[in-house]
């Protein structure tokens, strides 16, 4: 199993309306093989930083998934606009040792 994890840097003010996307889209990460998703915001981390770490058993079915994923016209609709509230950030893959 692994753990994918990726971290949005937001712009400012943005990254509540960011939450909202990703909860609004996390029903369906399932299609994507992403199970056990959890969306996390900054503490201690950088401003608006928000974290959406799910589980996946293998990268091939994760990969095929975010490869496809749009053409899940409610992710499609669900994540539209997403970009215009980020300014960057990167993914993260973990074995579950």
């Amino acid at each position: 199993m692994f753990i994918v994890r990726n971290v949005f840097h937001c712009k400012p003010g943005k990254a509540k309306d960011l939450v909202a996307k990703f909860k609004a889209a996390t029903p369906h990460f399932a299609a994507l093989g992403m199970h056990n998703t959890r969306i996390l915001t900054d503490t201690a981390a950088d401003f608006w930083t928000v974290v959406v770490e799910s589980e996946v058993e293998n990268l091939q079915e994760y990969v095929h998934g975010v490869e496809t994923r749009m053409g899940n016209v409610a992710m499609r609709d669900a994540m539209a606009g997403y970009m215009d509230l980020v300014q960057g950030g990167r993914r993260e893959i973990f074995h579950v040792e």
